[in-house]
């Protein structure tokens, strides 16, 4: 899950500074979760380590934090009114990805309501924390940020197949693979299958229509906050633009957005920061 909350880390250059350090405070949760769950030497011992750590979380939000990563977290909770919710759904998915691990269960969801719940917990905190942060807690708005969330977190799962089976994790669910007539021992091949090609269009355009239903909150999302919302949301539509060109064969190849690419929109995403002061004024 790391990959989704690298996402803090850019978006701390794109907000006001007086967020910075809040949205750095909120990653060194995040990172400090993924080294524990990903860097521990057995599942069982991430699993201690991530119980720990979320009894540290429960003190932080009740006031008595010792470590200094919860600290500085706790200062960010007393500034912003930052619930314990979001941070706590973040670990349970990290602790569900031990328990699988643990007992080596290798197609982990069954239906695509199964998956989502799992993405409402690993991804959609993110935005629900960057929301937080700029006192934004419109259902609506909470709504489409999930969305965005929720697509990121998709089309980074259809881009990285192989490298998830690699590392004995699958995220396709159960009831979309035995409907294209897909065996687990398919995604060891080197090559996509014509089956599994058509699964994971399926799957991209899954993505595609969760980015459609978040693409609102570019324009209504609180204006400091949009900039980052844009470029995440153009981010991940590259990224799936990427699968497609491969041929949504993510078995022979790893799709991934250029250096131009990505350069493309963090321009597009600085110049409107730096010419918003020169809009609100026409």
């Amino acid at each position: 899950m790391a990959r989704h909350y690298e996402n803090f880390t850019v978006a701390t250059r794109l907000v006001p500074k007086r967020l910075r350090q809040h949205l750095t405070n909120v990653y060194a949760f995040a990172r400090w979760s993924d080294d524990l769950a990903d860097e521990s030497p057995s599942p069982s011992e991430a699993a201690r380590g991530l119980a720990h750590w979320r009894q540290h979380l429960e003190a932080c939000f009740a006031g008595s934090s010792t470590h200094p990563v919860f600290r500085a977290l706790a200062e960010t909770v007393r500034q912003t009114g930052l619930t314990i919710k979001p941070f706590s759904d973040l670990l349970s998915a990290f602790e569900e990805d031990q328990v699988f691990d643990q007992d080596q269960i290798r197609v982990r969801y069954a239906t695509r309501a199964d998956l989502l719940d799992y993405c409402h917990r690993s991804a959609d905190p993110v935005g629900r924390i960057v929301l937080a942060l700029e006192g934004c807690h419109d259902p609506e708005l909470i709504s489409m940020s999930d969305a965005i969330c929720t697509g990121l977190q998709l089309v980074n799962f259809w881009q990285d197949v192989k490298r998830d089976r690699l590392a004995g994790r699958v995220y396709l669910p159960r009831d979309d693979m035995d409907r294209f007539g897909i065996e687990e021992t398919a995604l060891d091949a080197s090559r996509a299958s014509p089956d599994l090609v058509r699964l994971l269009r399926e799957e991209v355009a899954w993505a595609s229509e969760c980015f459609a239903a978040g693409s609102p909150l570019v324009k209504r999302a609180p204006p400091v906050l949009r900039p980052a919302i844009r470029m995440f949301l153009a981010g991940g539509r590259a990224v799936a633009s990427c699968v497609e060109r491969a041929g949504f064969d993510t078995l022979s190849v790893r799709p991934t957005v250029g250096t131009w690419t990505r350069l493309r929109l963090a321009a597009a995403a600085w110049c409107e920061i730096t010419t918003a002061p020169w809009r609100s004024r026409a």
